[in-house]
């Protein structure tokens, strides 16, 4: 079967860990050689590790490795045991002293799902590095997305799982874009083709009925507050196309246009929403926008798919656990 994944993209190998409760864990995005990175940072509360780097204006023009991570700032402590791995291997920015890799990553807030086991570390870093290959990327509720849940306007008891997705578009001119997503928004999943909602808030607990977060805001003038909720929406971009930083950062801006798209409401103050773009090949005179464009379709589609591929855990349903006519009865509708 053809990989249609990130790891179809040349030089990269993906790997995931989980912790013991398995409600929590780590996704690891290694660069064979470095490349070239940006990033855009939106919604109220990100939580990220080595981010400035990746700025135009600053030194390092490669990275060696990306992260995503449950745990919450806890969890920025796989970043540690990713640079350690690397640099055992000798992979890094060349100094007088030797190397020293170059990691970037991010978190997600899962501390309520798995409130009753450690977060991810430096040793699930390692362990994540250890498993990272060229195979498909496995999808659902695996590393990072081990704790995502969706739809949280009224806590997590009402929430659906959420989980991780990836999705790779390949034009007749050979470019190709790639996304992998980790889904854990304080909105709702929807499926733009259809107009139905996936997954996202339910009505209750004990119900399969899913609530319209978007409509509910019309009657509300307060939310809930950082505390009753656990967000954030992750996501990397790859393409084969020849680019430096500052294009790379514009199509990182580009790409979430595709979680606006597939998550109602998005980039909440509530989410920390933050995407990566990564240049992973030599495809030359390439327009930005037109990588860009194609970045946010890949995100969109692997949102849809991250949450088609969840499971149910944590006491959370997932959508392949709803009637097929529940997700259509959005705000309770007929």
């Amino acid at each position: 079967m053809e990989n249609q994944t990130l790891t179809a993209l040349p030089g990269i190998r993906v790997g995931h860990a989980q912790t013991e409760t398995g409600l929590s864990g780590c996704t690891v995005i290694l660069l064979e050689g470095g490349c070239a990175a940006g990033v855009d940072i939106r919604g109220g509360a990100p939580g990220t590790y080595g981010t400035e780097g990746l700025n135009p204006l600053n030194l390092v023009d490669r990275v060696h490795a990306v992260f995503l991570t449950g745990g919450s700032a806890f969890g920025l402590a796989v970043g540690d045991g990713v640079r350690r791995y690397l640099k055992d291997r000798g992979v890094g920015f060349q100094t007088e002293y030797g190397v020293v890799p170059i990691v970037c990553g991010a978190v997600i807030f899962d501390l309520g799902i798995n409130r009753h086991g450690s977060p991810p570390d430096a040793a699930l870093g390692i362990r994540a590095c250890e498993s990272a290959s060229t195979s498909p990327v496995e999808e659902g509720c695996v590393g990072a997305g081990c704790g995502a849940t969706v739809g949280k306007l009224l806590g997590l008891d009402h929430a659906m799982k959420g989980g991780l997705g990836s999705h790779l578009l390949r034009t007749p001119s050979g470019l190709c874009v790639a996304a992998l997503v980790v889904v854990n928004p304080f909105g709702d999943v929807v499926d733009r083709a259809s107009g139905r909602i996936l997954a996202g808030c339910r009505t209750a607990p004990d119900k399969d009925e899913i609530l319209d977060s978007q409509q509910a805001l019309l009657e509300r003038k307060r939310l809930r507050g950082f505390s009753a909720g656990e967000n954030t929406v992750l996501g990397v971009i790859a393409t084969n196309a020849a680019m430096g930083k500052v294009g790379l950062t514009k199509v990182a801006q580009m790409a979430h246009d595709g979680l606006a798209r597939s998550i109602v409401p998005c980039h909440t103050q509530y989410d920390g929403d933050t995407v990566f773009a990564l240049s992973c090949g030599d495809l030359q005179d390439v327009e930005v926008s037109i990588v860009g464009s194609l970045a946010a379709q890949c995100l969109e589609a692997a949102v849809i798919r991250a949450v088609r591929a969840a499971r149910s855990r944590g006491g959370l349903p997932a959508a392949r656990d709803l009637t097929p006519a529940a997700p259509g009865r959005v705000g309770g509708g007929d």
